[in-house]
């Protein structure tokens, strides 16, 4: 808060307190920081404003921004992080470059060693500017107390407008603890960006005919939707438009949610491990409308045949990934939603082509290749487990973040997601670690919600100590730990690839014959660490599960649980992920079985 001079006449703000009045002012409730020697100032700032703004602790800085992530992903509003300089702030970085791929509206703040050591290589001293110019949307390194109060709305205003990203302000001591009579700072003041103009793009109406034209002489369209319908919160305006079209939809793994998952006209996720009917209609189509994507290899494979033979339109609101990875023959840059809102203007009833041979050919697909797997007993597989969890929990509108490998991609297949913003990944950089922290960001935005983390026991471990701030904030969520003693995406790559030759995958003692790939591929007999013990160390009611028989029970006991909960489900290590096409393969190559 404001503190009087020394002549008790002139009040005055701090540039922390000054920071934090912003953040406040930007409607900011919630801020995951973690203190150190030059971000002292700044959590004395946020001490006095406890009763305007929560400060949650996490136990490490990168959880600290999948926590701020979780935050963005699910309200839209960006996520706020904080750290001190050098090794606080560069275990901010790969949180950073992650809302970066993925366009999280973000903002991450770092302390920094005062002006006069910058340069010195001074006690924690990093340019933090420097270190991510590349994976920030901007960045700022602020060097006057008067700019404060502007580089806080600035980085709100480029997060946010356009397309979204996370904004760096570092933030050194000097400039913290420096003072301005309160009288003389502007609150609201103009923004100084002379070459940014994130206008909403509106496409042209010659651009909408030019839609219109090609879906009226198609025959086998495909709508192929992603994380720019979600981030311009265009899912009622899709929907319109594929019921009244018909046309079948894809969603990208950013993508989930933008329109239902237990829809008929749901093809679900396309790609690498996307279903097989989704992409044998990217294959066949003849109209690929392609909305709020960016190609991603993950989706396309060989890039060259992706949708080869079809007319392709692509609406996104970041110019350079027009043609990027692939031609566009009809480029709209604009806001999706308005695009969505003008094609639904102007769409008739004449313009709608019979879909009726398409249709049938699709669900002929879907019929022949449905996601399916095996009976194993009464062993646990994955995909069960997943299922089951889907069918306790799809009345509840849960929030359901994961970590990243083979469960991260079975969640994609097994649970349907009917709403936006309730599935959280780490798509484009693939950060394991990520799951337990994202979902402690959306548990502490709606309180009242059931948030859920489904992780791998590799994953887990990279932010297991996250578990520490559920217990102490209070924060219920519950984590579905399908264990497997294994890296499993690699795993699987081991087993395909390179002929089951085990290489570090096995996360147990070296001297394990799993280590050595010569388990029998079941349900380990012993697992390693003991995640029941650790969880109750913390604090976190925790359960183990062995048997198929008793995993329902089970999930209703950790779905019911008032507070923090994991239930450690003990799965075996050799399934797939199926289908699949390798890298750099084509629909053609898509393994099945």
């Amino acid at each position: 808060m404001a503190t009087v001079d020394a002549d008790k006449s002139v009040k005055t703000m701090n540039g922390s307190e000054i920071l934090v009045e912003m953040l406040i002012r930007h409607q900011t409730e919630h801020v995951f920081a973690y203190p150190g020697g030059a971000s002292m100032p700044l959590h004395q700032a946020l001490r006095a404003q406890r009763d305007r703004i929560r400060t949650i602790l996490p136990r490490h800085e990168q959880g600290g921004t999948f926590a701020a992530q979780g935050v963005a992903r699910t309200t839209g509003k960006p996520g706020v992080c904080m750290g001190t300089s050098g090794p606080g702030a560069t275990n901010m970085v790969t949180g950073i470059a992650d809302a970066k791929l993925d366009s999280i509206p973000m903002v991450a703040i770092t302390g920094q060693v005062p002006q006069h050591f910058i340069g010195s290589d001074a006690f924690q001293e990093v340019p933090m500017v420097e270190v991510c110019r590349s994976i920030t949307k901007h960045h700022y390194l602020i060097t006057d107390i008067k700019d404060v109060a502007r580089v806080v709305k600035e980085a709100f205003y480029v997060a946010t407008t356009g397309r979204p990203g996370p904004v760096l302000i570092d933030f050194p001591k000097d400039v913290q603890l420096a003072e301005l009579p309160v009288d003389e700072i502007d609150f609201d003041p103009p923004v100084r960006l002379p070459g940014y103009h994130p206008d909403v793009r509106r496409a042209a109406p010659e651009q909408i005919r030019q839609v219109i034209a090609a879906i009226r002489r198609s025959k086998r369209p495909i709508l192929y939707v992603g994380g720019g319908c979600i981030l311009s919160d265009a899912s009622e305006e899709l929907r319109e438009f594929a019921l009244r079209t018909g046309i079948p939809v894809t969603m990208t793994v950013m993508g989930l949610g933008v329109f239902p998952g237990d829809h008929e006209q749901s093809l679900h996720m396309p790609g690498m491990h996307g279903t097989a009917y989704a992409n044998y209609a990217l294959d066949q189509a003849d109209l690929l409308l392609a909305f709020g994507v960016r190609f991603d290899d993950r989706v396309t494979g060989n890039v060259e045949q992706f949708v080869k033979h079809g007319k392709i339109v692509h609406v996104d609101i970041d110019p350079s990934e027009i043609h990027k990875n692939k031609e566009a023959h009809i480029p709209v840059v604009a806001d999706v939603k308005e695009t969505l809102r003008a094609l639904n203007a102007e769409l008739t009833d004449s313009d709608i082509p019979d879909l009726t041979e398409w249709q049938a050919t699709i669900a002929d697909w879907k019929k022949k290749y449905p996601l399916s797997y095996r009976d194993d007993g009464d062993n646990i597989l994955q995909q069960f487990a997943i299922e089951e969890l889907y069918r306790q929990t799809k009345d509840k509108d849960p929030f359901i973040a994961v970590g990243v490998g083979q469960h991260q991609m079975w969640t994609a297949q097994y649970y349907r997601f009917n709403k936006p913003r309730r599935w959280l990944s780490s798509s484009g950089l693939g950060t394991m670690g990520f799951g337990l922290p994202a979902a402690m960001g959306v548990q502490a935005a709606y309180p009242d919600a059931l948030c859920i983390d489904i992780d791998g026991d590799g994953s887990f471990q990279m932010n297991i100590q996250e578990l520490a701030t559920l217990h102490c904030e209070n924060l219920p969520v519950k984590v579905l730990l399908l264990n497997n003693q294994h890296l499993g995406m690699v795993t699987q790559w081991e087993d395909r690839f390179m002929a089951g030759r085990r290489a570090h995958t096995y996360l147990g003692p070296v001297n394990h014959p799993e280590a050595l790939g010569e388990g029998d591929g079941g349900q380990p007999e012993d697992t390693f660490p003991n995640f029941v013990r650790i969880a109750e160390g913390y604090g976190i009611k925790a359960r183990q599960v062995r048997s198929k028989a008793e995993l329902p029970e089970a999930l209703a006991e950790m779905i019911n649980h008032k507070g923090p909960y994991l239930l450690d489900v003990i799965c075996v290590y050799q399934e797939h992920v199926l289908p699949m096409i390798p890298s750099g393969k084509t629909v053609k190559d898509m393994i099945l079985e």
